[in-house]
């Protein structure tokens, strides 16, 4: 799992690797001005292309003009260099890569404090003005500069992170920020990349690697973890000759009403989908036709109106509740029952969010390791109201810890957060997904593989990262528009498959 630091982090990952590789700060961002002009070149190929590169006067002003000169020597000819000079600081770097610049006497311009800025033709502007190192919004100068650029509508392409952008930490909503349609970052994503207060100023992003010291960044111990194909590989668990369902856990999907029997037959369906030897679906009577015409696998308790079914506790080796389910007398009373009577790790989602976070008092019997998976709404009315999503990031964090269950903060980047303060972001998943019933498919797939005997975190990693990539896989090559959640449920033993070979 790839480790994700902070920007103060970052600074110390640099000291060590020049350190200890060793090598030279400016041969370091040579390293990393290469990796982006790498990447750079292939996704803009036109040599014909006018480039503006606006530069600092600290490292990541280094970094763009070290870029500018690259990409000359790759014969993108139509160059020219701006240098915000808003201060009389500037870095030993900078400085080096400056002399190298006017030594091949490309086409430099110094911007000025309070002078009007310059006409500007180019096609692609290069953003290497500021880099990680800010922690306050932009003023004066910087912040005349980047409403400029921004005012341009051009083609940006960010180094490492759009100018008046935080890495990490609260961003300010009405703070100027450059806005991006490429960051190209060094060594990892920047953990505020990850979370959607990014939208508006960052398109996309791609990370290259610069050879920083992978050991020593293991050895920062970041709480914050992105999610590789490699890492769910590890841990998925692939069938084996002379098992039987017996082998496989008997999960129990509560869910669904008469108007809502979607949610209950799309989770049951992701339930049945992803592997479980056995899936029951308790449901009202009149969704039992539904049922067994949409997944005659699955089988029922059938529930009535103002009386709680017999459920046989003992059989099931976990249960999911709440997709569809409303947030009634009978559906208050069905998930005390659940808390009364079952003491393994469930998974709540939905109206049993929405019922728990009516009635606080339920927390104290929701069992040790459960897991929770809220959207962004469902969460604040659970753990109170946020103003931004690093506030959501820190109070999940601490929210599992002190209730000792698994969190599944859905977003573009869904957020697994555990009982050990551990936060492994997703890297699956895409636009094409963004269709109601989505998290119902969710449910039953982590459902699912709890009751596949895979600890509760694994189940909710592996879940989070399979929805996606089976999403991924019907969208991106079909470049289909939207990806129903039924085709989804279908799509995962075949994506399942795949990441087990």
């Amino acid at each position: 799992m790839l480790p994700l630091l902070t920007a103060q982090q970052i600074r110390e990952a640099d000291a060590y690797t020049i350190a200890n590789e060793p090598i030279s700060s400016i041969n370091l961002m040579e390293r990393a001005s290469k990796a982006f002009v790498g990447w750079f070149v292939n996704h803009f190929p036109d040599r014909n292309l006018k480039v503006a590169v606006y530069c600092g006067t600290g490292n990541n002003g280094g970094d763009g003009l070290a870029i500018a000169r690259m990409l000359y020597d790759h014969k993108y000819l139509k160059i020219n260099i701006k240098v915000s000079r808003f201060s009389e600081k500037s870095t030993d770097d900078f400085n080096t890569n400056l002399g190298r610049i006017t030594q091949m006497g490309l086409d430099l311009h110094e911007l000025q404090p309070k002078a009007p800025f310059p006409a500007e033709d180019a096609e692609i502007i290069i953003d290497a003005l500021l880099g990680s190192g800010i922690n306050k919004p932009l003023h004066d100068d910087y912040k005349r500069l980047a409403d400029y650029i921004n005012d341009l509508h051009k083609t940006v392409v960010a180094v490492d992170v759009p100018t008046g952008f935080y890495t990490d930490g609260e961003l300010d909503g009405e703070a100027t920020v450059i806005h991006a349609d490429l960051a190209i970052t060094f060594q990892q994503p920047k953990i505020n990349f990850l979370l959607p207060e990014s939208a508006p100023h960052i398109k996309c992003w791609e990370a290259v690697n610069i050879g920083l010291d992978e050991n020593f960044i293991k050895s920062l111990r970041s709480p914050y973890l992105f999610l590789e194909e490699r890492d769910i590989r590890k841990l998925l668990k692939p069938r084996h000759r002379f098992s039987n369902k017996g082998t496989y856990g008997h999960a129990l999907i509560i869910a669904g009403q008469a108007e809502t029997m979607g949610a209950a037959l799309l989770s049951s369906a992701g339930c049945a989908y992803a592997g479980t030897g056995l899936t029951t679906a308790c449901v009202p009577q009149s969704g039992l036709t539904a049922l067994n015409t949409y997944q005659p696998e699955v089988m029922a308790v059938v529930r009535e109106e103002n009386k709680l079914p017999e459920i046989e506790w003992e059989k099931f080796s976990t249960i999911g509740i709440g997709p569809g389910l409303g947030k009634g007398d009978d559906a208050l009373k069905l998930l005390g029952a659940v808390l009364d009577n079952f003491k393994k790790p469930i998974v709540i989602d939905a109206d049993g969010l929405n019922l728990l976070a009516a009635n606080p008092k339920l927390w104290d019997k929701v069992p040790a390791g459960s897991i929770v998976t809220p959207h962004m709404k469902e969460f604040d009315r659970l753990f109170g109201d946020h103003d931004n999503w690093w506030q959501r990031l820190q109070s999940a964090i601490k929210s599992a810890k002190n209730r000792n269950i698994n969190i599944v903060l859905k977003n573009d980047y869904t957020l697994v957060v555990t009982p050990q303060g551990k936060v492994y972001f997703n890297s699956t998943s895409n636009a094409a997904m963004a269709t109601g019933g989505m998290g119902d498919v969710l449910t039953g797939i982590i459902t699912s593989l709890l009751a596949q005997k895979y600890l509760p975190t694994e189940a909710c990693i592996l879940g989070v990262y399979i929805h996606g990539k089976a999403g991924d896989e019907l969208a991106l090559p079909n470049r289909m528009n939207v990806v129903m959640p039924g085709l989804l449920a279908r799509q995962l033993p075949l994506t399942m498959a795949k990441l087990m070979a």
